[in-house]
């Protein structure tokens, strides 16, 4: 049995037992990696109530090979957050970066998916309002799907790999994980070149000012993540962040649909 120290980002809180809590946390050194924190529900626990999703800190536990879940010995609080719990806009875009990381990521260290995570999380909790939350966690978003390996391709056809130039609309190819020009896909989403750009710049960590068109961001989002990340397994903070994207207004027929 190994004691291990390491920065550590709480992707995942839950009770277990009358007294303990299971923590999902995405650590420096080891990836992911789940630990129990025994007494940390008691009224005087050590832990003082600071072990809840999107919460920073240096987490020390004792990691046994073969096993699944490790004991924690200790966390530093770093950053809480708590400003993310304060605005539904906020707090849907952070639960949507957290179960991406939890759906994806792999049991070792990828410092470049910890780093994107904690900022992306931070500059959603700073936003000036619940628009810029939003472009901030989409922008997290598409940044995290391309580190965890599912990068879509924004700046040459997917299918006949001619580059694209900048102001030329195209298609999104689902299957196939990008944009198409229109003569190789002739069917499917029609992309504006100003969606593209933004779209182009997000998986590369730059958030927009603004959203040329919204709905079809979030069409985007909806489609790739089901085709390539979420497939068989409920994603339910996606449909809470979509639901923020669009003011509460139910989903559009040509959101769902890819054609």
């Amino acid at each position: 049995m190994a004691l291990v120290t390491t920065r550590a980002l709480v992707l995942q809180s839950f009770a277990y037992s009358e007294t303990s809590k299971i923590l999902r946390l995405y650590t420096w050194e080891m990836g992911l990696t789940s630990v129990i924190a025994k007494g940390a529900l008691r009224p005087r626990s050590k832990y003082g109530g600071v072990l809840e999703p999107f919460t920073e800190g240096v987490a020390t536990f004792y990691h046994k090979h073969g096993r699944d879940l490790h004991t924690l010995g200790g966390f530093d609080l770093v950053r809480s957050r708590q400003a993310l719990g304060r605005s539904l806009a906020a707090f849907a875009g952070a639960s949507l970066l957290a179960e991406l990381v939890l759906s994806a990521a792999a049991e070792e260290p990828h410092p470049e998916v910890y780093e994107a995570l904690n900022a992306a999380w931070d500059e959603t909790a700073t936003a000036p309002d619940a628009d810029a939350a939003l472009r901030a966690a989409l922008t997290g978003a598409w940044s995290l799907v391309a580190l965890l390996g599912f990068e879509p391709q924004t700046d040459h056809c997917v299918i006949c790999e001619r580059p694209l130039v900048p102001n030329e609309p195209v298609r999104f190819d689902t299957v196939a994980g990008g944009v198409a020009c229109t003569r190789c896909r002739v069917a499917g989403r029609l992309i504006d070149p100003e969606t593209r750009a933004e779209l182009h710049g997000m998986v590369r960590g730059a958030a927009p000012g603004r959203l040329a068109v919204p709905g079809l961001h979030r069409a985007l989002l909806r489609v790739f993540l089901q085709a390539h990340v979420t497939q068989d397994r409920t994603f339910r903070s996606l449909e809470m962040f979509l639901d923020q994207m669009r003011g509460g207004a139910p989903a559009t027929a040509d959101e769902i649909s890819d054609e």
